[in-house]
């Protein structure tokens, strides 16, 4: 335990400081100026503080009101040494973050056994703070690791989904990712793009419940088989709505809205605008860029510049124009920071020798 001692006095000082170290094991600091003192408090954790009353510079009171500001020292006891018994300045005392009072007219023996109370409080508190601190540290581990088996079991189900919607081959993923970029484009905070990018791979959760020859049909849908397959929007929903998971409340509603459309065309509920949550207006986009830029069975793979030009053509209509700003930014990004990458590489048929010289 450490222990700070402010008095300008000199031969009290150190007469408190012997009758702290004396009998109890605690190692104290003693200064004879308090700013001094208030600058060690900036660089050392006490687990108690004496600090006279009448001082110059500082007077008791404002130090205790200083130090009660410094890291670490919010709730370590810190006792005035006064020569008082002024309720006045008690109360200013107390009001300022003092713990307690010792006077200077007290006898050795009454002031020796008031300060060891002082040191098992001190040493009372440290141990709690200890606990404390030990205690936050295991739930922030319990809480972390919920949330982990949380996160693998949303990427778990949408893996088994894509192996029922026709292999799409991590269909899923790149949605999250693509996802995520726009997130981060739109300067969502770290925590919302995680959240974002863990539970859009569930936009299609509900294609669970539409049957096989819908669902798994090679050819183009009629008008009754597109009205069924519509349904897994709202269905999504029902699924995964009241949750007591933040996230899995956020996938409900990515799963419910991601169909919807900017102009108010899409479904299931014919939502328009700034109505259609953003999670699902930035899902949207991923979602489209990412079946038209990948075969499947019933149609043959768009090239990326005419999925680009697909959706800038839908900005308004279909699409959140700063979400759709976002995406092709970002995307803009990744290509140039591929093509960079791609082209500082040494080419497989040139040697070392060879290399151009810098």
């Amino acid at each position: 335990m450490l222990a700070m001692i402010v008095d300008d006095s000199r031969s009290s000082l150190l007469h408190l400081q012997q009758l702290v170290e004396r009998d109890s094991g605690v190692r104290a600091m003693a200064f004879l100026d308090p700013e001094m003192a208030l600058d060690a408090a900036l660089t050392h954790r006490f687990d108690m503080a004496i600090v006279d009353h009448i001082m110059p510079k500082v007077d008791g009171i404002t130090f205790i009101r200083r130090m009660r500001g410094t890291n670490g020292h919010g709730q370590i006891p810190i006792v005035m040494l006064t020569a008082t018994s002024d309720d006045a300045v008690r109360l200013a005392a107390l009001e300022a973050g003092a713990t307690d009072f010792l006077s200077k007219s007290q006898s050795p023996v009454e002031l020796k056994v008031r300060l060891r109370n002082l040191v098992k409080l001190s040493n009372a508190l440290r141990q709690l703070d200890d606990h404390v601190t030990q205690q936050a540290l295991e739930i922030e581990k319990a809480t972390q690791a919920l949330l982990s088996r949380e996160e693998e079991m949303v990427f778990r189900l949408s893996k088994a989904l894509e192996y029922r919607d026709n292999d799409t081959n991590d269909h899923t993923f790149r949605v999250a990712k693509y996802s995520r970029m726009i997130s981060e484009r739109l300067g969502l905070t770290q925590q919302e793009c995680r959240s974002i990018y863990l539970a859009s791979p569930l936009h299609d959760i509900g294609k669970v419940a539409i049957p096989d020859g819908i669902l798994l049909k090679p050819g183009l849908l009629d008008d009754d088989e597109r009205a069924i397959i519509k349904t897994h929007a709202e269905i999504g929903a029902r699924i995964l709505r009241g949750s007591a998971s933040d996230l899995i409340r956020l996938a409900a509603q990515i799963a419910e809205c991601h169909h919807e459309r900017w102009d108010g065309a899409g479904y299931p509920r014919g939502l328009a605008g700034e109505a259609i949550p953003l999670c699902a207006r930035i899902v949207a986009i991923a979602d489209v860029f990412d079946a038209l830029t990948t075969e499947r069975p019933y149609k043959k793979a768009v090239p990326v510049a005419s999925a680009l030009a697909i959706l800038e053509a839908e900005r308004g209509r279909h699409f959140d124009p700063a979400c759709l700003d976002a995406f092709l930014s970002a995307y803009a990004e990744m290509e140039s920071a591929a093509a960079a990458a791609e082209s500082s590489e040494l080419s497989p048929y040139v040697t070392v020798g060879d290399a151009p010289e810098s």
